[in-house]
Protein backbone atom coordinates (compact mmCIF):
# COMPACT_ATOMS: atom_id res chain seq x y z
CA UNK A 1 0.00 0.00 0.00
CA UNK A 2 1.78 3.11 -1.21
CA UNK A 3 -0.37 5.63 0.60
CA UNK A 4 -2.82 5.18 3.44
CA UNK A 5 -5.95 7.30 3.76
CA UNK A 6 -8.63 7.62 6.39
CA UNK A 7 -11.08 6.18 3.86
CA UNK A 8 -9.00 2.98 3.70
CA UNK A 9 -9.32 2.66 7.45
CA UNK A 10 -13.01 3.58 7.50
CA UNK A 11 -13.65 0.56 5.28
CA UNK A 12 -12.38 -1.59 8.18
CA UNK A 13 -13.74 0.47 11.11
CA UNK A 14 -16.84 2.36 9.98
CA UNK A 15 -17.05 4.66 13.01
CA UNK A 16 -14.70 7.62 12.56
CA UNK A 17 -14.48 8.25 16.31
CA UNK A 18 -13.62 4.63 17.10
CA UNK A 19 -10.96 4.81 14.39
CA UNK A 20 -9.36 7.86 16.02
CA UNK A 21 -9.37 6.19 19.44
CA UNK A 22 -7.84 2.99 18.06
CA UNK A 23 -5.16 4.87 16.11
CA UNK A 24 -4.28 6.96 19.18
CA UNK A 25 -4.00 3.84 21.35
CA UNK A 26 -1.74 2.18 18.80
CA UNK A 27 0.46 5.28 18.59
CA UNK A 28 0.83 5.23 22.39
CA UNK A 29 1.79 1.55 22.24
CA UNK A 30 4.41 2.25 19.57
CA UNK A 31 5.84 5.18 21.54
CA UNK A 32 6.10 2.95 24.63
CA UNK A 33 8.17 0.44 22.64
CA UNK A 34 5.69 -1.95 21.03
CA UNK A 35 6.93 -3.72 17.92
CA UNK A 36 5.72 -2.75 14.47
CA UNK A 37 3.72 -5.23 12.41
CA UNK A 38 5.00 -6.34 9.02
CA UNK A 39 3.09 -3.60 7.14
CA UNK A 40 4.62 -0.71 9.10
CA UNK A 41 7.74 1.05 7.93
CA UNK A 42 10.08 2.43 10.62
CA UNK A 43 10.86 5.56 8.57
CA UNK A 44 7.22 6.71 8.75
CA UNK A 45 5.64 8.58 11.62
CA UNK A 46 3.84 6.58 14.29
CA UNK A 47 0.40 7.85 13.21
CA UNK A 48 0.97 6.75 9.62
CA UNK A 49 2.16 3.33 10.77
CA UNK A 50 -0.85 2.88 13.03
CA UNK A 51 -3.22 3.77 10.17
CA UNK A 52 -1.38 1.33 7.88
CA UNK A 53 -1.79 -1.41 10.46
CA UNK A 54 -5.50 -0.64 10.85
CA UNK A 55 -6.07 -0.61 7.08
CA UNK A 56 -4.28 -3.97 6.78
CA UNK A 57 -6.39 -5.36 9.66
CA UNK A 58 -3.28 -6.10 11.74
CA UNK A 59 -4.66 -4.05 14.64
CA UNK A 60 -8.21 -4.12 15.95
CA UNK A 61 -10.21 -2.94 18.93
CA UNK A 62 -10.86 -5.55 21.60
CA UNK A 63 -14.11 -4.82 23.40
CA UNK A 64 -14.15 -5.48 27.13
CA UNK A 65 -17.56 -5.44 28.78
CA UNK A 66 -16.19 -4.93 32.28
CA UNK A 67 -16.59 -1.31 33.33
CA UNK A 68 -14.03 -1.76 36.10
CA UNK A 69 -11.34 -2.72 33.59
CA UNK A 70 -12.30 0.21 31.37
CA UNK A 71 -12.03 2.72 34.22
CA UNK A 72 -8.63 1.33 35.25
CA UNK A 73 -7.42 1.60 31.65
CA UNK A 74 -8.56 5.22 31.42
CA UNK A 75 -6.75 6.02 34.67
CA UNK A 76 -3.55 4.34 33.47
CA UNK A 77 -3.70 6.19 30.13
CA UNK A 78 -4.04 9.53 31.91
CA UNK A 79 -1.00 9.00 34.14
Amino acid sequence: MARVTVEDCLAKIPNRFALVVLAAKRVRQILKGAEFTDVAEPKNKEVVNSLREIAAEKVYNKIDESQDVASRQIESDLV
